[in-house]
């Protein structure tokens, strides 16, 4: 009995452990190139599929410098992501748009996802984030 209690206090605690690393948040280091340097910010998102192209839950923003610039999205939980970013030239925190909708600013997509007639499923920009660092990187376009 006393043997069956220690093992069943071993697994508890494992189980526990393991909930706890999974349920870990990571970093994820986004690495934009294509940006224009000296002009405005460039902007990152973190998405999951329910909020893909609308209210992301995670975001940066750094100061757009010519060629890679490396923004870094803080606690971020394990799970399926997908990342979009843009150049925010004139600094005013949204991506312009012209009458028609097209945006007038650069912008990408995690895994270098295009849409045909607009922007790219979730499923096409998805990346897995697993550990403590996660990396994505977009090409604005």
């Amino acid at each position: 009995m006393k043997v069956f209690r220690s093992i069943s206090r071993s697994l508890f605690i494992s189980a526990a452990l393991a909930a706890t690393a999974s349920a870990s948040a990571a970093t994820i280091e986004v690495r934009v190139t294509g940006v224009v340097g000296g002009k405005g910010k460039v902007a990152v998102a973190v998405c999951d599929k329910d909020t893909f192209l609308k209210d992301c839950k995670y975001s940066a923003t750094a100061p757009a410098k010519d060629g890679e610039n490396v923004i870094t999205v803080k606690d971020v939980p394990a799970g399926t992501w997908a990342v979009l970013s843009y150049q925010d030239e004139n600094d005013n925190g949204k991506l312009d748009r012209n009458v028609v909708g097209i945006p007038k600013e650069n912008y990408g997509f995690s895994r270098d996802a295009r849409g045909r007639f607009g922007p790219p499923s979730f499923e096409e920009a998805a990346f897995a984030v697993n550990g403590e660092t996660a990396s994505a990187a977009v090409k604005l376009r």
